[in-house]
């Protein structure tokens, strides 16, 4: 034999000697998504975190006064809470977030959003898991209204010049570019496809997310919070992880646009293994060591490692320990009350980093709550 390869293959053999139990044990266990510590499971946050919704009036985000309409913020939590109870069996908790839904088709109608935006057509997402939970029609035709009306010609007083435009390319007359929007869409499009089966609702989400990805994705992987803006914010980039990792849980192998998706998707995430923080954690601006650590992205970001472990789009050993990393110190954000501390506050886009830099942290904004329950229910699934 070789001498050379007598040698190299000498010195593999010490090299995997060295490797004890012990160190395979460890490593596993850094990567374990199943078995937490007492009082860290997703099973005991997930149902701290939807009680506490359950409890909370309808919230009027970013507006004094009481609420005169269901905000984004709230559905997504809604959403959140309504998956965690399916993952986790939870049927009682189902049913008093059934029971939350109820006055809206009565005393509360006016607060169902008008779907003439993505902020307000995402609100479909609830009615629809909620078809799939009870199997109740009512829901199904409120939900799949929205989704259609996305689709709709455009009409109503939010009608901008471009929109016909997008409409006759096949795209959402609602589309405006903004990184948000990739949840927003993709939620209720993807929830109308698991409730009806029709397929055109996921095709039309997919088509959709190329349209962004193609658009706003930096060679980098992640996403400026806008093409003027070049700054990578947080929470503007978990829209869009979030909005990937759940189209793609869906989204037919068949689909001509997933092979897209999935590039977008795997290279955002290694791109965020880099800027991940010792502890677990991510920063109001990803790549801004002097940005503090912020609960929102942190929990989207967890999310969409989970969901890509846990369907293999990802590496188990490697994505697996920092999302686990993610969760054991996103968790110690709760306080006393079951509330998310170090929450950015709403954040329009500015050509400014101080301006990002100096964003209000928030406590209990539901903009850190929904993610909880995101990745509690990815955890059980």
């Amino acid at each position: 034999m070789n001498k050379n390869l007598t040698q190299g293959l000498a010195g593999l053999a010490l090299m995997l000697c060295a490797i004890s139990p012990n160190q395979i044990y460890a490593q596993s266990k850094a990567a374990d998504l199943k078995n937490w510590p007492k009082g860290a499971s997703p099973s005991e946050i997930g149902i701290r975190i939807a009680n506490h919704f359950v409890a909370t009036p309808h919230t009027n985000f970013n507006r004094p006064g009481p609420p005169k309409v269901i905000t984004y913020p709230e559905t997504c939590t809604w959403y959140g809470a309504l998956t965690f109870a399916k993952e986790s069996k939870n049927k009682a908790l189902t049913s008093k977030l059934a029971a939350r839904f109820e006055p809206l088709f009565g005393e509360e109608a006016k607060m169902i959003p008008v779907p003439d935006h993505v902020d307000y057509s995402v609100f479909g997402s609830v009615p629809l898991e909620l078809y799939l939970q009870t199997k109740d029609k009512k829901y199904l035709d409120l939900g799949k209204s929205i989704a259609d009306k996305q689709w709709g010609p455009p009409e109503g007083p939010r009608v901008v010049k471009e929109s016909q435009g997008y409409y006759d390319q096949g795209f959402t007359w609602q589309t405006r570019l903004w990184i948000d929007d990739m949840f927003m869409i993709t939620a209720v499009q993807s929830q109308a496809y698991r409730a009806t089966g029709d397929q055109k609702y996921i095709n039309r989400a997919a088509k959709e997310m190329v349209f962004y990805l193609d658009k706003l994705q930096t060679p980098n992987g992640l996403f400026y919070h806008a093409p003027d803006v070049p700054y990578y914010w947080g929470r503007g980039d978990g829209w869009m992880a979030v909005g990937m990792a759940e189209l793609l849980r869906s989204l037919p192998a068949s689909n001509p646009d997933r092979s897209r998706i999935m590039k977008g998707y795997t290279e955002m995430m290694a791109t965020l293994l880099k800027y991940q923080a010792e502890d677990g954690m991510w920063r109001q601006l990803i790549d801004k060591q002097e940005s503090w650590p912020e609960t929102s992205a942190t929990g989207m970001f967890t999310f969409a490692m989970i969901t890509g472990v846990k369907n293999g789009w990802l590496d188990k050993e490697v994505y697996g320990k920092a999302a686990r990393k993610a969760w054991l110190k996103l968790i110690t954000y709760i306080n006393e009350n079951d509330d998310i501390t170090e929450v950015c506050e709403g954040t329009n886009k500015k050509n400014d980093l101080q301006y990002y830099l100096d964003r209000k942290r928030v406590v209990g904004d539901l903009h850190g709550q929904a993610p909880l329950l995101w990745c509690a229910t990815a955890l059980l699934r």
